[in-house]
């Protein structure tokens, strides 16, 4: 199956007028999808609906071919995800985090929490507390745990929020080698327009709630001109139509 996720005319919309219109995009197997778009577009809340933390008011959701209303365990069976925050226990090492949350999947290996740790560049640094790491150490035990599971898709909300230049970098080099190495699909939002363009396969571009562009980097950019260039460009002409 190429396209691992699909999600069709999508809608959530809240108390205050403010959410997700009738949003559709195809995630295929392979792609770093770089959703862009500035604070408020609406990124988060279509990460949560698409990975089930949050129930759409109308529109579809398949994740691996499964319905994720209807066959929410098998849709999100080959599904990590990092929404929001990079939550650990501090005064606990990497590796008894991971052990943690291991428990919620009783059929992996012991090997595995070693496995991930080893992914991210942090095997070294296993048996340090938390409280000790680098907020670049943070994102990647984060990405590390939602890693954990062997899954196809992972989802990442801003996983470059607080970071400096050096934990930027590591979590790029993080997902190109893990996409590259391992063939792990990457649906990544941001509002950092250069840093995700730095890695993206495919963008999609986020206001107010709707997406209103998405399709290959390579085809979206005109020759000379950056992501930057072009993001700001198109929500300029979003904001004109209106």
């Amino acid at each position: 199956m190429n396209t691992l996720l699909q999600a069709d005319q999508v809608t959530k919309r809240y108390g205050n007028g403010r959410g997700v219109r009738e949003v559709s995009l195809e995630i295929s197997r392979g792609d770093i999808f770089g959703l862009i778009g500035p604070n408020g577009a609406g990124k988060t809340t279509l990460l949560k609906m698409l990975v089930g933390l949050a129930r759409p008011d109308s529109g579809t959701i398949r994740l691996f071919g499964h319905s994720l209303a209807d066959r929410f365990e098998r849709a999100m069976a080959g599904v990590g995800c990092l929404i929001e925050t990079a939550d650990a226990y501090e005064y606990m090492s990497a590796y008894d985090n991971l052990k943690l949350a291991a428990r919620f999947y009783p059929d992996l290996p012991k090997t595995r929490i070693e496995e991930a740790l080893e992914q991210v560049g942090l095997a070294p640094y296993r048996k340090e507390k938390v409280a000790g790491y680098s907020l670049g150490m943070k994102q990647r035990l984060a990405l590390a745990s939602a890693l954990l599971s062997r899954p196809e898709l992972v989802v990442l909300d801003e996983p470059a929020n607080g970071l400096d230049v050096e934990g930027m970098a590591d979590v790029r080099r993080t997902v190109t080698r893990l996409s590259r190495d391992q063939g792990i699909t990457f649906l990544i939002s941001s509002h950092l327009i250069h840093d995700l363009g730095m890695i993206a396969s495919r963008i999609g571009i986020m206001k107010d709630g709707s997406l209103i562009r998405q399709g290959a980097a390579r085809d979206l950019l005109p020759d000379g001109h950056s992501l930057e260039d072009y993001v700001l460009a198109e929500l300029r002409t979003a904001k004109e139509a209106v």
